[in-house]
């Protein structure tokens, strides 16, 4: 059960501007009807994904690669976990990019990305990514502009590079509005299984919260390409958007195409006694 181009509008089509101020965030277009009869859709999403994983995991030729960016409480640990529940866990890793350690930042800013890229036969998915270094670095005037904005042509040059190789890459951006952003802090706050993800550097973010939607769209203008295109999804109705999210990824393996490996020998005539 796919989108049958029901989710086209979540595109950022290459050459054109992303326009995250003019996506609404709360949007459910495309969904296959309400949240119980989208619920139901996703869990069956979720069993197609977990058929192709295992295709491709065995096929051991192809890879993907899945990058998750958002705002602060935007969904990304949401969506791994609820996303890719069925999955099977040998053939799937996911990299958490966070501040660079001494080592990576002896590197270029590529470097400590390259080596988490997915091998053959696996899924990788990015909880954040090569794309902080043309985010926070520019929000906080971490490095000049002169710097950071070099990086989309390289960012571009990498990923091309990744295709090239047999990787093909899924680029999400979560969009989450402002007030959705204070609700899951507070809940967060009064929440005690939920207290451990607060952090108080989180309400400081977002007093950046304008230059960060300027930053987000101008990454996404710049870097969403024919061969690794950005898909905005609306984030504030979860159910909504890991139906979306589930969605792409099973059309993307579908395209993909990945298919069992025939026997290295004849097995017709092999009896088990």
């Amino acid at each position: 059960m796919t989108s049958n181009g029901t989710l086209d509008p979540l595109l950022v089509k290459p050459g054109k501007p992303a326009g995250l101020a003019a996506r609404d965030p709360r949007s459910s277009e495309g969904a296959p009807g309400d949240r119980e009869v989208t619920e139901a859709a996703t869990a069956e999403l979720n069993v197609e994904l977990a058929e192709l994983q295992e295709r491709l995991w065995a096929e051991h030729r192809q890879s993907l690669l899945v990058v998750l960016q958002a705002i602060d409480a935007g969904g990304k640990d949401g969506v791994i976990k609820k996303v890719f529940a069925g999955v099977n866990p040998q053939g799937c890793r996911v990299t958490s990019f966070k501040v660079p350690s001494e080592e990576e930042r002896s590197h270029d800013f590529l470097w400590r990305i390259h080596r988490a890229t997915p091998g053959a036969g696996e899924i990788g998915i990015f909880n954040r990514s090569h794309y902080e270094d043309v985010l926070i670095v520019r929000v906080h005037d971490l490095v000049p502009k002169k710097v950071w904005s070099k990086r989309f042509d390289l960012i571009n040059d990498f990923e091309a590079n990744l295709t090239a190789a047999g990787t093909t890459i899924v680029k999400l951006f979560l969009h989450i509005s402002k007030d959705e952003q204070a609700e899951r802090f507070r809940k967060r706050l009064e929440t005690p299984s939920k207290q451990w993800k607060f952090r108080v550097g989180d309400l400081e973010e977002r007093k950046h919260w304008d230059e960060y939607q300027t930053a987000f769209d101008d990454a996404l203008t710049a870097t969403s390409t024919e061969h690794a295109p950005w898909r905005v999804i609306p984030g504030d109705r979860k159910w909504f958007r890991d139906w979306a999210v589930q969605s792409i990824l099973v059309e993307t393996l579908k395209r993909m195409d990945p298919q069992f490996p025939k026997p290295e020998t004849d097995l017709s005539d092999i009896v088990v006694e």
